[in-house]
């Protein structure tokens, strides 16, 4: 494919984009359904659904280095083959271990293979405003997965079953490896003596504590703090080790001098806060939908698509305004209505609340998310110079798999906190007979934990409980959303504008 062919068609950006579509989790909806079949509990499926994502953020830098040695097109495609295996195993799974294996474990890797090469090649592929409307698709194509994941997975769940849903994942996967033909080649760049695997280890242990203690924060606090903090060490290490190894005329796994350009450095961080948003209030909503409301898996994804409507309808509009107002504006303009958005639903979860009731605040939440995440990548490496695309590319997936993983943590432990905390006021509320009563408390717990609807059902006074407590920590996961897109905002501020190129 020559180099007028490659600017003219979009084809190449249709088939990346395939990849962005299959990783992404629409397992949301099908919670309910997962643990009756696997006979297992919410917190076993929350850990999957984050280990997935950490497992794909730990090992992206390593594969953000490997594009550079095998090619990108090459590990591109090893990767969507590695995929393909994944899903197949997840589809047939007995057990959560099973599960486990190929969800969490083997699609988490190849993941971690394609995202840095799906940026880094229609970075390669497209320039001016061709490449920042190709890489506003790539970036929001994976929330647009995440965000429509429901009404799919929902439909799945209900007609069908959830494994039907990885069923569909290799199917995408055979047509990316059917049109590998329409995917520029990229010569490597290095060779396998420049790997540098001690660095690749210290990267992939520190993420890997740092989830961990993140996980784990609602269960043993001191542990996790602990955990956390030696994490936060070993990251440290791992900054001083690529450095040294820099000065010392070696290839570093991660060129960290990149971190000082100011919109990459920015850009990564308000990609991680997106979708550590919006990762962990899809969660949250599924959640309480499902275990509050009652509803079915397909009734969870239809009640969450106005989020993926103005996530797709604003995301599609923002490379088209770019020429007229710059990326900085669009984003704070978008950090704006995305915290309109999560006021607008903090009052909302209730007994009473319908789809109607939800709609305003997730179409402008996820309009305001559209803006962002469409923008977000090309203003974080418009001033990347060519060879170091790929090493940037990588530090920008790494922020967005690293936080849908921590947005299902953090936010869902906030949700699970919220719960257990508020148990002993409400039922001092609603059953004064039970106060004190640790055992009666417990079994409202886990009620939850096991989302045991129909045990609910039978005691009203349980059932009363277990909303009112739901509602309030929905009320603050929302405040605390809303918080972080305080921070975006903030963030966006920082970013240097620059002029697209008309090409």
């Amino acid at each position: 494919m020559n180099e007028n062919t490659k600017e003219q068609s979009w084809i190449p950006l249709l088939v990346i984009a395939c990849a962005s579509l299959i990783i992404a989790t629409f397992m949301n909806v099908s919670i309910s359904q997962v643990v009756v079949d696997l006979h297992t509990d919410v917190s076993t499926i929350q850990m999957l659904m984050s280990f997935y994502t950490l497992i794909t953020a730990a090992c992206m830098l390593l594969s953000a280095k490997l594009q550079d040695i095998i090619g990108k097109k090459k590990l591109f495609l090893i990767g969507a083959a590695l995929y393909g295996l994944g899903t197949f195993i997840a589809s047939i799974s007995p057990n959560v271990e099973i599960l486990f294996l190929g969800w969490a474990v083997i699609e988490g890797v190849a993941g971690a293979l394609m995202l840095p090469a799906t940026v880094s090649i229609i970075s390669g592929t497209y320039s001016g405003e061709k490449r920042t409307m190709a890489l506003a698709i790539v970036g929001v194509m994976g929330a647009i997965a995440a965000a429509i994941g429901p009404l799919f997975g929902g439909v799945m769940t209900t007609f069908l079953s959830w494994r039907y849903g990885f069923a569909c994942e290799l199917i995408i996967v055979i047509f990316i490896l059917a049109m590998q033909g329409k995917i520029p080649s990229f010569a490597p760049t290095e060779s396998k003596k420049d790997l540098d695997i001690t660095g690749a280890i210290i990267s992939f242990i520190g993420l890997i504590l740092l989830v961990l203690g993140i996980l784990s924060l609602s269960k043993e606090t001191t542990s996790s703090i602990i955990m956390i903090i030696i994490a936060l060490i070993i990251l440290a290490i791992f900054a001083w080790y690529e450095l040294k190894r820099k000065r010392n005329g070696q290839v570093p796994l991660l060129d960290v001098e990149l971190f000082k350009d100011r919109n990459l450095r920015v850009g990564s961080s308000v990609m991680l806060l997106c979708y550590l948003a919006m990762g962990g209030g899809l969660f949250a909503v599924s959640v309480f939908l499902q275990t509050v409301l009652q509803l079915n898996a397909f009734d969870t994804g239809l009640t969450t698509l106005p989020l993926t409507l103005g996530l797709l309808i604003f995301a599609i509009i923002a490379p088209k305004l770019s020429s007229r107002l710059n990326h900085k504006i669009l984003m704070a303009i978008g950090s704006i209505l995305s915290i309109v958005g999560c006021l607008l639903l903090c009052n909302q979860f209730t007994l009473e609340t319908s789809t109607f009731n939800l709609m305003p605040g997730l179409f402008v939440m996820g309009s305001g998310l559209g803006f962002i995440m469409a923008l977000s990548v090309d203003i974080a490496l418009i001033d990347i110079p060519a060879e170091s695309q790929n090493n940037a590319s990588g530090i920008t997936t790494v922020g967005q798999s690293l936080g849908e993983s921590m947005g299902t943590a953090i936010i869902g432990i906030i949700l699970i906190l919220g719960v257990f905390g508020g148990i002993s006021h409400t039922v001092d509320m609603y059953a004064p007979q039970y106060s004190g009563n640790e055992t009666f408390q417990h079994e409202i717990y886990n009620h939850f934990q096991d989302v045991s609807v129909n045990d609910i059902q039978q005691n009203k006074t349980t059932l009363t409980i277990i909303d009112t407590v739901i509602q309030d920590a929905m009320a603050f996961v929302m405040e605390v959303t809303s918080i972080l897109m305080v921070v975006v905002f903030l963030m966006t501020l920082r970013l240097k504008n620059k002029k697209i190129d008309k090409q």
